[in-house]
């Protein structure tokens, strides 16, 4: 016997090199076409599955305002969240630091066709703004989430109603309110901040779009038979950031309607289709094209006008103002900056001309930042921004 004998199982085997026959290859090939829809539904459903979060806050951004109209159950009703759940304000369950005082608290609102899970979740090397805010500075996070396919004044006045809710319920848990909006929830919050400054007998009759929309929203009766002061809450604002905020409106939108009306002009079938389609999309939508905040000018019939009227809605006072600008560029002093900003929102529009006023009174406090290189969606996970926001914190 000698060592260079193989084992019976590492001898070479005779058909390791024979290639499949023609045969083999045609009937693995029909496997493979036969197994490719079954597969792609596979991986449809895993990306379903895990994106299912997203589904409903696409849909209502895109047809919002159709389904709160017929009172359809898929339509999202503004609320807290807390678990990938609706919570209600009384289970908020806020409480004043272990000395007696009250907390900051920080609500942080979505942008069109988002969610709270876009302050909640980033990459695998940290947390994003909510959670991580929460552990470094031990203010309160709470996330609202909304239906952004509603009229933006809509969503304002619920806003409005459901900070409301929140002082009324937890008045010695609540210390300084600081509001951060990204993209259209910096218009809710703008808007919420417009109706709750009006004079009382204004606030009283305030238009809501449906019951639906504020079943979760509306302050609880008074027992000693005196309407509650719904402007309570802006005693306690401090603070508003407002991240990639399209506050002169968007360009994109602005094309859309513009394409919209060219297409109608032509007057084809064809045309008249496409425009039909177009201009299904939902209120929220429409409102971006010059930022909206208010019932009154949508509601104006020079509304769809090229250069409609809109109300000036004014940073309230007292009140510290940090507009945060994405830009996709370097350089920060361009034509093309100042148009397309962030790749959604143009850093001109982002400024307005409410905040970029020179003639603002200097007690009015209003700081503006850049962010080079940076998109839309990049501003909700970036070191920079969130050092910005947690140093003013």
């Amino acid at each position: 016997m000698t060592d260079d004998l193989l084992p019976n199982d590492s001898l070479p085997d005779p058909q390791a090199d024979k290639q499949p026959s023609r045969w083999q290859r045609a009937v693995a090939a029909v496997g493979r076409v036969a197994l490719a829809p079954f597969n792609t539904a596979g991986y449809l459903y895993r990306t379903g599955q895990q994106n299912r979060h997203f589904t409903l806050p696409v849909l209502n951004g895109a047809f919002g305002d159709q389904l709160a109209e017929r009172h359809d159950r898929r339509a999202i009703q503004m609320s807290f969240r807390r678990h990938g759940a609706d919570v209600p304000v009384a289970s908020l369950r806020l409480e004043p630091t272990a000395e007696g005082r009250p907390r900051k608290t920080v609500v942080f609102l979505h942008g069109l066709m988002g969610d709270e899970v876009i302050w909640q979740t980033g990459s695998p090397d940290g947390l994003r703004y909510g959670p991580r805010l929460q552990q470094d500075t031990g203010a309160y996070c709470l996330y609202i989430r909304y239906n952004t396919g509603l009229h933006i004044s809509e969503n304002g006045k619920l806003l409005h109603l459901l900070l409301t809710n929140l002082l009324a319920t937890f008045p010695g848990a609540i210390g300084d309110l600081i509001l951060v909006g990204h993209s259209m929830g910096g218009l809710v919050i703008r808007s919420a901040g417009y109706y709750a400054s009006q004079p009382e007998g204004l606030r009283s009759q305030l238009n809501l779009p449906n019951s639906q929309a504020v079943s979760n929203t509306v302050p609880e009766p008074d027992t000693t038979h005196r309407q509650p002061d719904t402007s309570k809450w802006l005693t306690h604002l401090r603070d508003v950031f407002l991240l990639g905020v399209p506050n002169d409106g968007s360009f994109l939108e602005q094309n859309s309607y513009f394409t919209s009306v060219v297409l109608r002009k032509i007057n084809l079938r064809p045309t008249r289709f496409i425009s039909g389609l177009i201009d299904k999309r939902s209120n929220g939508i429409k409102d971006l094209r010059h930022a909206f905040l208010v019932d009154e000018d949508w509601q104006d019939p020079h509304a769809n006008d090229l250069f409609p009227p809109r109300t000036l809605v004014p940073p309230l006072p007292g009140v510290r103002y940090h507009v945060l600008v994405g830009s996709l560029l370097k350089a920060a002093n361009s034509a093309l900056h100042d148009y397309f900003g962030d790749g959604l929102v143009g850093a001109g529009s982002a400024l307005g001309r409410v905040f970029g006023d020179p003639g603002l009174p200097p007690e009015q406090q209003i700081s503006t930042r850049v962010f080079s290189k940076l998109h839309h969606g990049t501003l909700l996970s970036n070191q920079e921004v969130y050092q910005y926001l947690r140093d003013r914190v």
